[in-house]
């Protein structure tokens, strides 16, 4: 099967040929653990966890190497340690097992390598002691700056010159700095700070050596995939570029440049002055007087827009997503898994085409292949066992659907339908939809089944 990947270097869609097939590397930029992942962190994590799987099936799960990072030194980890009085390790501790509880919640496997920024703060200071010796960074005021200026294609990621960069962007502005758009490998660390010691006294790393020093460590100097969101691009995509490449010049760091776009709550940006801003934890568990949704439909939701494009999420889709997973999952019950269909491997090879892949599994559903339903899904993350805990139907509907068939049949007669129509808007409204025709009544749990509601039904 052929791999097809829109790489955002190139700005083209290409044949995706990995280097070396027997060893797929793919490096992605993970979360800053100081707080709960938001929705919009989800969206990276699920899409490049289907690429992971797309690779497995196609390569072999023993040929293919994820590495996805936690950022656990950082100035915004550091003020929220100050702002609680709890320690770092503490804070960087529960927040990266949160980030790992939330995205297994989503059905998103475990990388094969999640390194750690603090556990790699070596690697980290030999690359700038190489940078410095190289010319490509100097040390000013106990910082090490790397200079823009040395590398000549900076800028080339994100099509920018460095002048509509310096425009565009809040550069930090500091007198030590040779140019506005140097950017810092080491600082300084004052005292109650995390630091470490380096030829250039106790400090700490900026932000984007850490996943330079990482990727060359478990990846190698050139390794084939390099991903995350389009905000990420720049500067910190670019910066990685420019200093893993003047580190490694006879590398190529990462051949291909996936970035996925951007979330939207209900047509708006997600912000919490828009009162739309919601943690990945608020939505499983349910906010705002609104009732928790299953992982398996926010996973199902996001994998419906197509990665390159905005993905807008609205409770609207979340019904639709869950009354659809529901009727899938009834009729993968007891089915035993087929190979995967050619249409959907086929659509998720095509630029990893999720919202293609799903299309294909509608057309299964609709042609009663349950068999292939179900593995076309697996390769999607969908309707696997860890995350069907949410579809069981806790209540028996076949006496409601014996009651309601009854006073249906006596309203044939009586040519009253005030009892049928009053047990339906129940069972609506109760989650459940309700099928009536010449062949008789079918209930079926819907989207937002509630049972308890049923209790109360007289």
């Amino acid at each position: 099967m052929d791999i097809t990947l829109t790489n955002t270097r190139t700005r083209r869609k290409e044949p995706f040929e990995p280097i070396d097939p027997a060893n797929v590397r793919m490096y992605v930029c993970g979360p800053t653990v100081y707080d709960r992942a938001h929705l919009g962190n989800a969206r990276p994590a699920i899409v490049f966890d289907v690429l992971f799987r797309l690779l497995r099936e196609v390569y072999g799960p023993d040929h293919v190497t994820y590495v996805r990072n936690f950022t656990d030194v950082d100035d915004k980890i550091n003020a929220r340690a100050e702002a609680t009085g709890r320690e770092i390790s503490e804070i960087t501790a529960e927040t990266t097992q949160w980030y790992l509880d939330d995205m297994a919640a989503v059905g998103v496997m475990q990388p094969t390598e999640m390194p750690r920024a603090t556990a790699f703060i070596p690697q980290m200071i030999e690359m700038i002691a190489g940078l410095i010796e190289s010319g490509h960074a100097y040390e000013a005021e106990g910082h090490v700056l790397f200079s823009v200026e040395s590398y000549a294609d900076y800028g080339a990621l994100s099509g920018r010159t460095v002048e509509d960069m310096i425009a565009g962007a809040r550069v930090e502005v500091a007198p030590y700095k040779r140019n506005p758009m140097d950017f810092v490998l080491w600082k300084p660390s004052g005292e109650g700070l995390p630091g470490w010691e380096s030829p250039w006294g106790r400090g700490r790393p900026g932000w984007h050596i850490e996943c330079s020093a990482m990727s060359y460590e478990l990846l190698g100097e050139t390794f084939d995939i390099h991903g995350g969101g389009n905000d990420l691009m720049f500067p910190h995509h670019e910066n990685e570029i420019a200093q893993s490449c003047c580190a490694h010049p006879g590398g190529g760091f990462a051949k291909v440049w996936l970035h996925n776009e951007m979330l939207q709550v209900e047509g708006r940006k997600m912000s919490k002055s828009l009162g739309n801003f919601f943690t990945v934890r608020d939505l499983l568990d349910g906010h705002d007087g609104l009732p928790g949704v299953p992982g398996e439909v926010i996973r199902f939701v996001m994998l419906s827009t197509h990665y390159r494009k905005p993905m807008d999420w609205t409770a609207e889709k979340a019904r639709e997503a869950e009354a659809t997973l529901r009727k899938w999952r009834s009729m993968v019950a007891g089915v035993e898994a087929g190979a995967v269909p050619g249409p959907v491997l086929a659509a998720l090879a095509d630029d990893l085409n999720t919202a293609g892949a799903i299309a294909e599994l509608h057309k299964l559903a609709g042609a009663g292949d349950g068999a292939g339903l179900k593995a076309g899904a697996a390769l999607l993350g969908l309707l696997t066992p860890d995350l069907g805990d949410w579809a069981e139907v806790t209540a028996d509907l076949s006496g409601w659907q014996d009651r309601l068939a009854a006073e249906r049949a006596r309203a044939m007669e009586t040519k009253d339908f005030t009892e049928v129509d009053r047990l339906k808007a129940a069972l609506v409204e109760a989650g459940v939809e309700v099928r009536m025709s010449k062949q008789g009544v079918e209930l079926l749990p819907g989207a937002g089944f509630a049972p308890e509601k049923l209790e109360t039904l007289a």
